[in-house]
Parts: structure tokens; C-alpha cells; sequence
């Protein structure tokens, strides 16, 4: 299945409802720190338990954290340390958007996730690693 070339919002709202959930984990992505962007020459992944992420926007910003579950039915991630206080007195991980997230640091234990990086990274060169007529980098 593929995303929606439709710019209708009741089109592209009705994808985001009844996404697979393979799909649903693609869309749940957030930028990469400017380090980690330099590195794999990508702007953004799709976040995955273990990743350290800090919270950019919203009530809990500047607050940072390791992921320890994933949501992909209502797109939240959960964070360990940011925590909501329930009516009754108990409380629960705070549900947060992936896109309020900045990646600072990966999870590599997985192969599948090191391989989709060296991947990304060899497709695009940066703009100052442009070959010039002789073949010599700049």
C-alpha cells in the first residue's frame, strides 16, 4: 500500500486512520541531532525503542529520555522519566507525538537498522563532497 497523492485533508486523514502498521512505523519518524544528520546524511529516521530522544516542543520540552514503548496504533511514543499524574494520584508515561522528538542518540543493536543506515548514507553526497570535471573532490 502507498501513501496518498490526494491533497484532500478528509483523503489524508483516512490514510493516517487505517495505515498498516508497517507503514504506521515509517510515518513515526523524528529529525536526527546535527551530528547524527552529518554522519548518515539523512534529515530524519523513524524512532525505535531504546533510541535517547529530547523532547523539542510542547509541555515537556527540553526533557530528555530513552524510548520505552512505541504506540503504532495512535502514533505516541513513550519516554521512561516523563511521567503524567493521573486523577486518582498514580501516574503513567506521558504519551508524546514522534515528530516533537529529536533523535540524540541511535539504538544500533539491530543489523536490519545498521544496514538501512549504511544504505542512507551512501545514496547523497554532501554539497561539498561535489566532483568537479577532473574527478577530484572539492
Amino acid at each position: 500500500m502507498r501513501r496518498p497523492k490526494s491533497k484532500k485533508p478528509k483523503k489524508q486523514r483516512k490514510f493516517m486512520r487505517t495505515a498498516p502498521l508497517h507503514l504506521r512505523r515509517k510515518m513515526m519518524a523524528a529529525h536526527l541531532s546535527a551530528e547524527l544528520k552529518k554522519q548518515y546524511n539523512t534529515r530524519s529516521m523513524p524512532v525505535r525503542k531504546g533510541d535517547e530522544v529530547v523532547v523539542m516542543r510542547g509541555r515537556f520540552k527540553k526533557r530528555s529520555g530513552k524510548i520505552a514503548r512505541l504506540d503504532t496504533k495512535k502514533y505516541r511514543v513513550y519516554i521512561e522519566g516523563i511521567m503524567v499524574r493521573r486523577t486518582d494520584g498514580t501516574e503513567r508515561q506521558a504519551p508524546i507525538h514522534s515528530s516533537k522528538l529529536k533523535i540524540m542518540k541511535l539504538n544500533l543493536q539491530d543489523k536490519k537498522r545498521v544496514k538501512a543506515l549504511k544504505r542512507k548514507g551512501g545514496k547523497r553526497r554532501s554539497k561539498t563532497e561535489t566532483k568537479t570535471k577532473t574527478g577530484e573532490k572539492k
